[in-house]
């Protein structure tokens, strides 16, 4: 074990006040605060960290447009820093702070850092479900919110360009594993200190969907709440302080079966409360999805054009090496 998650989000942004204001109401935790600078927690111990777009702290990258500008990857112990350290800096410039942090970009520009830390233990209590001929809760309703308060940086997401080496440098170098693929679109990967289905998702930068031009950028980061209710209070609330709404509304991923929100952010990209995703470890059988907008909804609140009609049934195992067909 290694890279056990997302250590912090380094954003770089136009409005750094404005897109403070956001997190706050969004849900996160404030550490500090000002004008060029404001840092966010969550009860894991993950960070958002705010820095205005032409802060020069920023790494210089390939990335295009605002957004996240930096993932910091927790590592586990400094033994394990150190090997992966070594094995990223065989072949790219790697530079330390005093801190220990290690910085580098990946094969396709994406800036990346990696840091001890160690996450905090998680508390979530989510309400039992009832159905017909199933009673989980009797004699008691179901919690009442005011707020959604996200517990974790579940992932990442950005569009690359190249695609088949960026996600083969993270598998080969950092020691992520391939959740799912899907043909022409996505590369879903966990750290392999981490259950989540994927902590990061490389989408395929030349897509025919719209804010997709070719370029690297910033999609979206995914913020983990408790349930379907968390969500919906969350965005209530975010719609009442005047943030713009949600343009798919809630849904569902087939792909990871999580339960999913995106707001527009100030920052660039999107933000995501998640929920009842699904958990996996190295006895997961990978899936590549040749009909990628299967694996993408189950259902959607806001029908898009492009889900109009139910797309094909159609996915297989990777059981044995990503066969050439598969190539992203």
């Amino acid at each position: 074990m290694a890279i056990v998650g997302i250590e912090s989000l380094v954003y770089g942004v136009e409005d750094v006040e404005r897109c403070a204001r956001f997190f706050s109401d969004f849900g996160l935790d404030p550490v500090a605060t000002s004008n060029s600078l404001a840092e966010f927690t969550v009860d894991e111990g993950s960070r958002v960290i705010l820095r205005n777009a032409a802060d020069p702290k920023l790494p210089r990258s390939s990335l295009v447009g605002t957004g996240v500008r930096e993932v910091v990857w927790g590592v586990d112990n400094e033994t394990n820093l150190q090997t992966l350290a070594t094995g990223v800096g065989r072949d790219r410039n790697v530079t330390r702070d005093a801190d220990g942090t290690v910085h580098f970009l990946t094969d396709c520009g994406l800036p990346m850092a990696l840091r001890v830390f160690q996450k905090r233990p998680l508390r979530c209590a989510p309400d039992p479900v009832n159905a017909p001929g199933s009673v989980n809760r009797m004699n008691t309703h179901r919690k009442w919110r005011k707020r959604a308060r996200p517990r974790a940086i579940q992932h990442v997401v950005f569009t690359a360009v190249s695609f088949e080496s960026t996600y083969k440098f993270f598998c080969e170098r950092l020691g992520f594993r391939i959740s799912d693929l899907q043909k022409g679109y996505g590369a879903y990967l966990r750290a392999d200190g981490a259950i989540n289905h994927h902590n990061l998702l490389l989408l395929n930068a030349g897509l025919p969907f719209p804010d997709f031009d070719g370029n690297p950028r910033f999609h979206h980061a995914n913020f983990g709440v408790e349930d379907i209710d968390e969500i919906m209070v969350g965005a209530n609330h975010m719609e009442r302080c005047g943030w713009a709404k949600s343009v798919l509304g809630l849904g569902r991923h087939r792909i990871d079966s999580a339960l999913f929100y995106y707001l527009p952010c100030p920052t660039g990209g999107e933000a995501e409360y998640g929920a009842d995703g699904d958990y996996v470890d190295d006895s997961w059988v990978p899936r590549f999805w040749e009909e990628p907008l299967f694996g993408y909804l189950t259902f959607v609140h806001n029908l898009p054009p492009f889900f109009r009609h139910e797309p094909a049934w159609k996915f297989s195992y990777l059981e044995t090496e990503l066969p050439p067909h598969a190539a992203l």
